[in-house]
This record gives C-alpha cells, structure tokens and sequence, in this order.
C-alpha cells in the first residue's frame, strides 16, 4: 500500500482520465439549450398569433369579464386540492427513504417547491432547489435529498405518461381529429406506453434491473402503484381546474378534454420553455379551437394561470411571511416550519419577483381599461400617465434581474427589489389604477421586509453578469410581450406618427415606446453580460498569501488546511479577510479543497463567492471533501453534494494500547523496537539540520513506486513546506529510514499527517509503529483527535434506494482491488478504532459528478500525463 494515506490521493485510480469533448458539450450544451428554447418560444408565439387570427384582445378581455364566480370558486376548489395532492409526492418520498419529519414541515416544502417550479419553471428557480435547501438543514443527508427529488421527478413522469396513455385508448377516436393524428396510431402508441409501465410494476417486484452491465433498483410495486394514485389524482384536479373555466359551449367531455390536458403538460415539459408559457396555451387552443369560441377559450387558460400557478406562489409567501413574523414558528411543535420557511424564503421571494416582473411588463404593453383611463383623466395629467407607463416596464425587467440575486440572498438584491417594487406600486396606480398588480406587489414588499434579516451578503447585484439561463428567460419574457403587443394592437395601422402620439386615448404609442425602452434595457443587460472582461485566470498565490492563510489557519482546528503552505493551490480571501479558501482548476472546474477555513459566517460567504467566481469565469464549482458542517451553505449557493467516503478521525482521549482491542498494535509497537526502530519528533526549528536526509528518504521513495510528486490535496516534498511543521523520523542503526511531516495548528483540537516516506530497507511494521509512536505522542501533549485522511468511496449507501452515485462508487469499491486497495486502505485505518464522518464532492450547475471526480484527478495527478504514469 502506497504510504500516503490521505484518500485524496487515490482519487488517480478510481476511474479513468476524462477527454475534451465533455468540455466542449459542457461549454456549448447551456448555449444550445437556450437557442433551442427561443427557437421553440417564438414558433409557438407564431402558432399562436396565427391560431388566433380571427380573435381581438377585446374579445379575451369581455371573455374573461363573464367568467362566472362559481366557476372561479370551483377553480380554486380544484387549485387545493391538486397541490394538496402534490403534498403527498414528498410525503410519499420521505416514506421511500425510510425518513420521517412532520406533515407541517414536509407539506409547507412540498407545496413551496410546486408554487415556485410551476410558476417559474427554469432551473435555477426549480423547486428541487427548494427541497434541498429546506430538508439539508432539516437534517437529511445529500444523497437522501437526492433520492427524494428523483422519486417526485420520476414518478410525475411515469404518472404522465401512463395517465395520458390510458386516457388515449378510449378517447382516441374524438382526440385524433383534434391532433390531425389517425386513432389506430394513437392507440398503439397509449398502448406500448401502458406495456412499458406493466414491465416496471413486474421488475418492482425484483426490485432491480440490469441493463448494460448496471444494475438499477426500483421501489416496490405497492410503492409504484400509491404513487401513481397521487399523480392521476394531481392530473385530474389540475385538469379539472381548466375544464371548471371553460366556457359552456366547449363542446367536448371531461376525459377527452383530460387526455389533451396531460399531453399538454407533458409538451410543455419537454420544451424547456419557462413554465411551458405558449407551447400549452398552443395546443389547447389547437385542440379545441375548432369546436370552442377561441377567445373564450384563450380567456379560460390566463385565468387559469392566474389561479393555478400565481395564486399558490402568493398564498406560499404569505404562509412563509407570517412565519418569518414569528407568529407560528414560536410554538415548539411548529419550529420546523420556522426554520423551512427561513430556509424557502429567499427563493419564494425570487419566484415571486420574476412574476410580478412579467406582469408588469406584459401590462406595459396592453392597453389600460377604459373606465379607468377616464377616472385617471380627471385626476393626474397626461405626462404622468405616459411616464408610469413607460418607466414601470423598466421596473419589471429590474424585478425579473433582481430576483437572481434574492435567490442568492444579496443585501443588494432586497433593496433593489423592495425600491423597484415600492415605486412599481406607485405607478401600477398611476398608470392604469391597476388594484390587482398594487396588490401584487404589496404582497412582494411585505415578504421582503419580514425576511430582511436573511438577506446578509454584502454582495453587489451588478457586480455579477447574468448566466446564459437568466438571459434565456429575460428574452423569452420580452419576445412573448412583443408577441402579445402585436395581438392586441393587430388592428392598428403602423405608421411613424405613433412614436410621437400623446394623447390620453392612444394606447397603441404607450405601448410602442414601453416596448422600445424594454428592447433597450434588456439589450443593454445583455450585452454588459455577454461583453464584460473575462474573468482572471487561476494563478498559483504568492507567499504573502500564503502566509496570510497560515496566519489564519493556525486559530481554527482543521489540521489538513497547512496544505496551502505548498503553494501549488490558488487561494479566495472572504471580503473581511478572517477566512480563506484553497482552490485549483482543471478543464472547466474550479475546485476547492476541504472546507473554507475561518469563522462560520465568514465560511458560508466564502462558499457565494467562490461559486460565483467560478462561474463568471465560465467555469462549475467544485468542493472537493467538504464536511457536513458545510451543506448548508452548499445547499444555499444552489451546490448538490454527493458522498465521497469517509474521514477516519481517532478520539486520542481514548486512545490507549492496553485491552485487547489493541493487542495488534500494541505487539506490532513491541516487535518493531525489538527490531532496533526507535522514534523521535523533530520540532520545526530542528528540521533544517535533518532535511538532506529526509530528501533521501523521499527520493528512493518515489524511486520504488515508479512516481512522481502530487500535488492539490497531497504536499510534494519541497524546502518551504517540509522546514513549515514538526516531522516524525524512525530510525533504525542510528540513520532515518521512514518519516512524516506533522500538520497541526495552535487550538491543539486536531492533527494529522501529509507526506509519510519509508526508505526501501525500513523493517517491516514500521507503518503502525510510526502512528502508534505519534498518537501516543499527540495524547500526552493534550491533541483532542488525529485525522487518519478518508477511506475513498468507503460508507456509501448499499440499500435498494440507494442513488445512482452510491451504485457506481460501491461497483468501483467492490471491484476496483486491481486499480486500488480500497478495502486495504480502510482495514489499515480501522485498526486505530476511528470514528467515521462523511465527506462529500458537491457540484454546481447539476453536473454529473463523475465529470468533477475526473477533474479533481488530473488535478491531483498532475495532468493526464501524471495519472497514466503515476
């Protein structure tokens, strides 16, 4: 076994070196995406204006105006009890994983993350996102979160498809004319979907499957078949809330009108258009367009937004923002909710932001109502009303960037949202006397002021360029209002005169200049996104650096941080300059090593600001062994952790050789100075006067292994680190023969070793009596633990839930003895009786983290090159 025993240093043989070509998919796969997406968005904008050739915004409006109260009542009735039902897929979860929190907690999560994913849409406002922000400081470990998110997303889809196939066997003959499609192909499609389905009921009762050399386990069937209950009970209530809207003369039935409700939700899905906005309006109206009064039913599916999806996100803030007032959360029973609702927060009030955005840019562009035109009229002047008009489409598009960095919890995103929502609110009521968007956002600035106090990242909003997925999103919300400004105003001649047409009755020049401001702005954000310098390459620090970090990591209790005094290592600062962070780039990785250093609030800044950095740069952040104590602020810098293995650290409080759990160790000890080997702890002053010697050990080390130095998470011998701590040497016949340099810091909490070298002629046993001698060392000078390093992909989840990840490091673990001693390396450190605590890899952008593993090997081989010679 090579004497290193840090587990970072195996991370070269658990798989092999990754090529090129990821990269460039990575690098080019979010830019396609958003092409794919403005692409889809604009052809079905098209399909649309054009669907709705025959119909006047005059027409929706007076359609939407008749909307029954009843139906409206029934609307909602349904609204509850579909996201009563979309509750249950998190119960459900929770039972899968074998986990139990209270109702209150996991429904307030669950009908959170559903207000913000069906509201929102994109990822970076996603309701996992949620899920794992709330149930991480819940307790619940990275890889159960995991399992949790893939349970909903999966069995949705599964419940989709299988609802939708059975709603097409028997509808299939009214549906097939709707879609242009013949029947019998409907049918024969439904029907291999449900076989589909069948086979995974039967492989449930297996509980496995193996395809391709990779062995998948499934839940139970009695798992499978409850939760698909839940999905067609969600389906048929969400469904239910569209048919309720409908006019009376829609001339189709309930499980027709079913079947194309789900595949619009499921054409929605698959087009990565925010929140599916067009595509499912598109084929609803294409669907039932021929029998039904367009307008009506185009006035049926904005009402249905309004309550399906904008109505739940507000109800959401306002149960989070009485919350966060203490009102609840102070009744012991209820503390959970208190600390999901801290936790949600943020990302409500994100959500929230880009709605309240969109509708005030999509009302820049409508005209106001008549009867409130004329009682403006006789209260302000003209100026004020075009004004209002014109500035309050440049305050949705503040919102709308804004809510980036409330999700991100920036000081200066809560006061650029509560300034720009504040004054929005002003002008609603100057511009249209809108009661209904001054309410809005009424409920958006009383979130943000109850949730002030966890909006703490002096942060600026504009320091940071806007991500491929944010400009995405900005773009399809201003090309679907210009889709919009041109249905209503369809009628209206264009001529240059409009530009310069001032008069309280003309809504189509308000309009015109709204919509041209907000070409601007948004042209501008763009562009100040796309064009900005590029971000500073990773360079090696300095020895001020250096030092400043060895200054700071000697008052904290993490021994492994004296690997920054190698140098080979980029370190990040946190703005108060109490905390520092040791980073290095591979491919398109920044990956930091271990957890920040420094105090906690300076730790979790540390966390936004290196994330951040990396992806500026174009590049995923990466952390590599970071400690559970770190999730959290992974999880809210929007991180995913996935476990690693596992850290050996040994109580030396307990360590003692006598009783027979020690027997080994101690004849081990016993033989090797029967052999002639004797120790000796040489302190830092002492170690110039042995530093030749300690280079030949280290020479015919590496001479043996066929290697090279290391580096990242291993020191490389060099004068400046090896002369920076106290080394340990054996001796045999009076020369040194084996040695390790010792890391420790002055809080005595912990220690721990780096570089362990044994020259070829070292007397078998020396290993254990190296440790044993500096254990039994480190206990009389009163060190609390020794960090013995990780046992890699050792402690990962062998249940049938297991995630994917879990599955392919215990493959690698089981069957990976030829590349590396992996069960060798964990026996070794058991001998010492530690205890185990998990380390994780967590990675930004939802990457796969086999690509990150592969980085942080080159990184710590020294390149392609490196690993294959090792």
């Amino acid at each position: 076994m090579a004497a290193e025993t840090k587990a970072a240093d195996t991370a070269e043989d658990e798989l092999s070196p990754a090529t090129g070509w990821r990269a460039r998919i990575g690098e080019y796969g979010r830019i396609l995406t958003a092409i794919f997406t403005l692409v889809v968005f604009a052809a079905v904008g098209l399909a649309i204006y054009r669907l709705t050739e025959e119909v006047s915004y005059d027409d929706v409006v007076t359609a939407m105006a008749t909307t029954g109260i009843d139906q409206i009542a029934l609307a909602v009735f349904f609204t509850v009890l579909s996201f009563l039902s979309l509750c249950l897929y998190d119960w459900n979860a929770m039972a899968f994983i074998g986990r139990k929190r209270p109702f209150a907690e996991v429904a307030l999560t669950g009908f959170s993350a559903y207000a913000v994913g069906n509201a929102a849409g994109f990822g970076m406002l996603s309701g996992g996102a949620i899920r794992y922000r709330a149930y991480a400081r819940a307790g619940l470990a990275p890889d159960e979160i995991g399992r949790i998110i893939a349970f909903v997303t999966l069995s949705f889809s599964l419940g989709l498809a299988a609802v939708t196939a059975l709603s097409l066997i028997p509808m299939s003959s009214e549906i097939a004319p709707l879609l242009g499609i013949d029947a019998m192909w409907l049918r024969a499609i439904a029907i291999a979907v449900l076989a589909g389905f069948g086979v995974l009921l039967v492989i449930g009762e297996r509980r496995s499957l193996t395809f391709a050399g990779v062995t998948l386990r499934l839940a139970d069937s009695l798992t499978l078949s409850r939760q698909f209950l839940v999905t067609v009970a969600d389906l048929a209530f969400s469904a239910s809330v569209v048919y309720a809207l409908l006019p009376e003369q829609a001339a189709i039935s309930w499980p027709a009108f079913f079947a194309i409700y789900s595949i619009a939700i499921g054409v929605g899905v698959l087009s990565h258009v925010p929140a599916g906005i067009g595509v499912f309006e598109t084929v609803i109206i294409a669907s039932l367009g021929p029998t039904t009064n367009v307008d009506a039913v185009l006035a049926s599916l904005v009402v249905y937004r309004l309550i399906y999806y904008v109505l739940p996100l507000i109800i959401a803030i306002t149960l989070v923002t009485v919350t966060e007032l203490r009102h609840v959360s102070k009744t012991p029973a209820l503390a959970g909710v208190g600390r999901t609702a801290s936790r949600i927060s943020p990302a409500l009030l994100a959500a929230l932001s880009v709605i309240l955005g969109t509708m005030l840019i999509f009302s820049s562009v409508t005209p106001t109502p008549e009867s409130n035109l004329e009682f403006l009229q006789r209260l302000v002047p003209l100026s004020i009303v075009e004004g209002a008009h014109f500035f309050s489409s440049l305050l949705g598009l503040l919102l709308v960037i804004a809510a980036r960095g409330l999700a991100q919890r920036l000081d200066g995103a809560w006061w650029a949202a509560g300034i720009g929502a504040a004054a929005a609110l002003v002008l609603s009521l100057l511009k249209a006397f809108a009661i209904f968007e001054a309410a809005a956002l009424a409920v958006l600035l009383i979130g943000l002021v109850a949730s002030k106090r966890l909006f703490i990242r002096p942060a600026s909003l504009f320091r940071q360029a806007l991500t491929s997925s944010w400009l995405t999103a900005i773009a399809v919300i201003c090309i679907g209002a210009c889709f919009l400004m041109f249905f209503v105003y369809r009628d209206v001649d264009y001529s240059h005169s409009l530009w310069w047409d001032f008069e309280f009755s003309e809504e189509a020049p308000r309009s015109l200049r709204a919509m041209l401001g907000l070409t601007i702005f948004a042209s501008a954000v763009a562009i100040f996104s796309l064009l900005r310098p590029a971000a500073p390459a990773v360079t090696p620090s300095t020895p001020e650096d250096v030092a400043k970090a060895a200054d700071i990591l000697m008052k904290h209790d993490v021994a492994d941080s004296n690997l920054v005094r190698t140098g080979d290592k980029a370190i990040m600062f946190s703005p108060d300059g109490l905390a520092f962070l040791m980073y290095g780039k591979q491919g398109r990785s920044w990956i930091a090593f271990l957890d920040p250093v420094g105090p906690k609030k300076s730790r979790d800044e540390l966390v936004w600001q290196f994330v951040e950095s990396a992806r500026l740069a174009g590049c995923r952040a990466v952390f590599y062994q970071a400690s559970p104590q770190l999730l959290p602020a992974i999880a809210d810098a929007g991180l995913q952790a996935f476990k690693l293995g596992e850290l050996a650290v040994v109580d030396l409080s307990r360590f003692d050789l006598k009783g027979g759990k020690w027997a080994n160790l101690r004849q081990s000890a016993s033989k090797a100075e029967r052999d002639g080997l004797s120790f000796e702890i040489i302190p830092v002053e002492r170690v110039p006067d042995v530093l030749e010697d300690l280079r030949n050990v280290s020479d015919s080390w590496l001479s043996q292994h066929r290697t090279k130095e290391k580096g990242f998470s291993l020191g490389a011998f060099t004068d400046d680190y090896m002369l920076a701590q106290p080394v340990i040497v054996l001796r045999y016949e009076g020369r040194i023969v084996a040695f390790a340099n010792i890391l420790v810091t002055d809080t005595h909490n912990e220690a721990s070793i780096d570089l362990m070298r044994f020259s070829p002629d070292a007397p078998k046993g020396a290993m254990d009596y190296l440790f044993v001698s500096l254990l039994t060392h480190l206990r009389n000078e009163s060190y609390a633990h020794f960090n013995l390093g990780m046992a890699p992909l050792s402690g990962l989840s062998r249940r049938d839930v297991a995630p994917v990840w879990d599955r392919i490091a215990n493959t690698f673990y089981e069957h990976g003895e030829r590349f590396y001693n992996f069960k060798g390396l964990r026996a070794f450190k058991s001998k010492f009786h530690p205890e185990w605590q998990p380390r994780y890899l967590a990675v930004s952008g939802g990457l796969s983290p086999v690509i990150a593993l592969l980085d942080a090997t080159l990184l710590i081989g020294g390149g392609l090159k490196g690993v294959v010679k090792k």
